[in-house]
């Protein structure tokens, strides 16, 4: 395949013959001698606006789609569309850019959007022989002929058939695909209910978490003082027993009170006892709450599974979509390359004037299978 500076916009599509009679392509021989350069001349019909990114390319009979032409040419746009002479233009391909085979070729007329506009008749690049000057065609070659015919007009008939039997599979796989897209969209809302449902879970499990910790402190602090309050006491206690052994003998005042400072201290050891299991029950509390924050933690876990196996299982859907997709137009593709051979076509091998009822849209297709 030749290309010239820039590429020109091509499409992947396959393509149907609707558009292809917006530009008309004149004087176009049925061989051109090898060497020289070719002249194509064409013109825009009545309605047909050209741009600037259009081109005209030399195709091999039988493509599918604009990116298999060969070589190009951009177009020359007209000053005046409204001028008839300014409808018939022509441009010109070098000999050094055109193909060296004897394959059958045409031009097509190419829009800036990569669809064909105008396709001619095929030709062939060779030198002329005596052949070209007359061909005769005898009694069995036409028998011969209208019995390929009949054989093409079968093979159109079951092409048909298979037509209707892919447009089925392709409504049964867009039913398919719609119940997987529902299916799809189901799992997105248990999966969006079960983040939220996650993230409030977290939440309050924070806020709890928090609450217990702040309690913690506070319980803590609050043993700290008394301790130091019992040392204190423990201290003075100390202190004054010893100074009662030296007043006892000596002052009943003391005596009575050493025995109040006793009842004191009582009083306060039984408050002490009373504390410390005060303690104890906050220290078991906060060990439940441990626990239930291990529950939590352990529960926060299991949600956060069943949200990556409900990811998963939605990355799997968006595959099975993706790949349903795909066969869609796969399907699609045939059924357009289905419509593209389904049209009845006589061999045009032979000249135009053993067959003056033979079409060009007739000839076309079956040149393009040579």
């Amino acid at each position: 395949m030749e290309k010239t500076v820039e590429d020109p916009p091509t499409s992947a599509v396959l393509l149907d013959d609707c558009h292809f009679s917006q530009v008309i392509f004149n004087s176009v021989e049925k061989f051109y001698i090898p060497g020289g350069d070719v002249t194509c001349h064409y013109t825009f019909t009545q309605h047909f606006i050209p741009r600037r990114k259009d081109w005209i390319g030399i195709f091999r009979v039988g493509w599918k789609t604009t990116r298999e032409y060969y070589t190009f040419m951009w177009v020359n746009l007209p000053i005046d569309l409204n001028n008839e002479s300014a409808k018939q233009q022509e441009v010109q391909f070098k000999a050094y850019y055109l193909p060296k085979d004897d394959e059958y070729y045409q031009f097509c007329y190419v829009d800036q959007d990569g669809v064909v506009r105008g396709a001619s008749i095929p030709f062939q690049f060779r030198p002329e022989n005596e052949e070209d000057i007359l061909v005769v065609t005898t009694q069995g070659e036409v028998e011969e002929i209208e019995q390929h015919n009949k054989e093409l007009c079968k093979e159109n008939q079951e092409l048909k058939d298979s037509c209707v039997s892919l447009q089925k599979q392709n409504s049964d796989m867009q039913a398919e695909l719609q119940k997987k897209q529902e299916e799809l969209e189901t799992l997105r809302c248990i999966n969006k209910k079960l983040e939220l449902k996650v993230k409030e879970q977290e939440d309050y499990w924070e806020t709890e978490l928090l609450q217990l910790k702040e309690q913690n402190q506070k319980m803590s602090s609050e043993n700290k003082k008394m301790g130091i309050r019992v040392d204190q006491l423990q201290a003075q206690l100390s202190t004054q027993e010893k100074e009662m052994e030296k007043l006892v003998q000596g002052d009943q005042d003391k005596t009575e009170q050493l025995e109040h400072l006793k009842k004191e201290n009582d009083h306060l050891f039984l408050s002490l006892t009373e504390q410390r299991k005060d303690q104890k029950k906050l220290e078991q509390t906060v060990e439940a709450m441990k626990q239930n924050e291990t529950t939590a933690m352990k529960k926060q876990q299991e949600l956060m599974d069943e949200n990556f196996d409900l990811s998963r299982r939605l990355s799997e859907n968006k595959m099975i979509c993706n790949v349903l997709q795909r066969e869609k137009e796969r399907l699609e593709g045939e059924n357009d390359e289905q419509k593209w051979w389904s049209v009845p076509v006589l061999d045009t091998w032979y000249p135009r004037k053993f067959f003056p009822k033979l079409t060009l849209h007739q000839e076309m297709p079956h040149l393009q299978s040579r």
